[in-house]
């Protein structure tokens, strides 16, 4: 008999965190509602073939990224890519929670509440898919480097120089906006 969870024992531990991953990786809580509960279709289907290489939350980690990459690719093979709706600051649809939303506030939270989170969403958002998940992934969702590294799986180094040069970028685009060092 595997130590695996159920269904629902799977659901309820993941999908708050996959959730909160989703919104910070496509910046909009209806976009990260249909990411999520892809991703944790998709976790689910393949549970029965997990094997413990990693821990479960880095292999659900890792589902969660890579759905957001292949969806990224595909809207960018049909020309639909455009600016993502960033109605994750104002208060839009705040009648509408999401349905495994966490209890807890998001790591970042007290960025999201000022126009200095907006301003740092907008340049996440900006960013190349690569850049964005190690941002997202150590500085907000302060997973080790690692982690990072089997989430992503690229070599631990190749982290470390992917967020130097990420928060470089993001630095960069955040000099106009907001007084950034």
């Amino acid at each position: 008999m595997s130590n695996q969870p159920d269904e629902n024992e799977f659901l309820a531990r993941n999908a708050a965190l996959v959730y909160n991953l989703s919104l910070r990786l496509v910046g909009n809580p209806t976009d990260a509602e249909d990411l999520a509960q892809d991703a944790l279709l998709r976790a689910l289907k393949a549970l029965p073939g997990f094997r413990g290489d990693s821990s479960l939350s880095t292999w659900v980690y890792r589902i969660t990224v890579n759905t957001w990459k292949n969806r990224v690719r595909s809207e960018k093979r049909r020309g639909f890519w455009k600016t993502v709706s960033l109605n994750l600051f104002t208060g839009e649809d705040a009648d509408e929670e999401p349905s495994f939303k966490a209890d807890d506030p998001p790591l970042d939270a007290g960025l999201e509440t000022g126009e200095k989170g907006t301003m740092v969403q907008k340049g996440l958002m900006e960013l190349d898919e690569e850049s964005r998940a190690v941002i997202v992934l150590r500085d907000i969702e302060e997973r080790s480097y690692q982690e990072i590294a089997a989430i992503l799986r690229i070599p631990e180094g190749t982290v470390k120089s992917r967020l130097s040069r990420a928060r470089e970028s993001l630095r960069n685009k955040l000099k106009g906006r907001l007084a950034v060092p």
